[in-house]
């Protein structure tokens, strides 16, 4: 996310930490997520993140971290009446999707119904105008997407449906010997406490899930 012109966030600062205990030259920009993801498989020099490692992506990147544990969730508007005690309680509702990701992914090649969004933000206009039935998110970016534009008490999370670790993926071209600095540099921030830090610095993210 964007604070200023300056780009935060937990896996942002993970990753500024850990380029500056490698000794690595680094720049980071801000792309819509389809964008960004194409660059690191275009470019001999590029990174993104967080990157799920999924089976599909393996051999296409070489991977540095984890920078976090993501938990993938359902949302839906507050005054609905849905209720998911399993994934398959959502199979044939209309499903908001950012496009691209690894959700959109995980739930195309399932049979579910999805509805593809060029920005996850909107998802959560889409769901509050009934466009869509539930918002496939991240539990920590989503729900930070909510409080940021006042959306937290008119959308919740109702289950938690997948945990995947998320990662920097980077092109097969970045140097063996600057991917396993940096991934000494993200264990020892894990060792030292560097990263539970980080984590700590941004509190009430999360929410809890709404029970069925």
């Amino acid at each position: 996310m964007l604070e200023g012109t300056r780009v935060t966030g937990i896996a942002t600062d993970k990753v500024r930490e850990a380029m500056q205990r490698a000794g690595v030259d680094y720049s980071i920009e801000l792309l819509p997520w389809k964008r960004a993801y194409l660059a690191a498989q275009q470019r001999p020099d590029a990174c993104v993140y967080s990157t799920s490692r999924t089976p599909e992506r393996e051999n296409l990147f070489k991977w540095v971290g984890p920078t976090a544990v993501a938990e993938w969730v359902m949302m839906a508007r507050a005054d609905s009446k849905l209720t998911l005690r399993s994934l398959e309680d959502a199979r044939g509702l209309r499903i908001g999707t950012y496009n691209g990701d690894a959700r959109d992914a995980y739930l195309r090649a399932r049979g579910f119904r999805v509805d593809a969004a060029n920005e996850d933000l909107a998802n959560a206009g889409k769901l509050l105008l009934d466009r869509i039935d539930l918002w496939a998110a991240s539990l920590r970016t989503g729900t930070t997407i909510l409080s940021r534009y006042g959306y937290d008490k008119k959308i919740v999370p109702l289950l938690v449906f997948n945990r995947i670790e998320l990662y920097l993926a980077c092109n097969p071209g970045v140097p063996d010997a600057v991917v396993g600095r940096l991934n000494a540099a993200f264990e020892a921030m894990a060792r030292d406490g560097t990263a539970r830090r980080i984590e700590r610095s941004y509190e009430n993210w999360g929410g809890p899930i709404r029970q069925p």
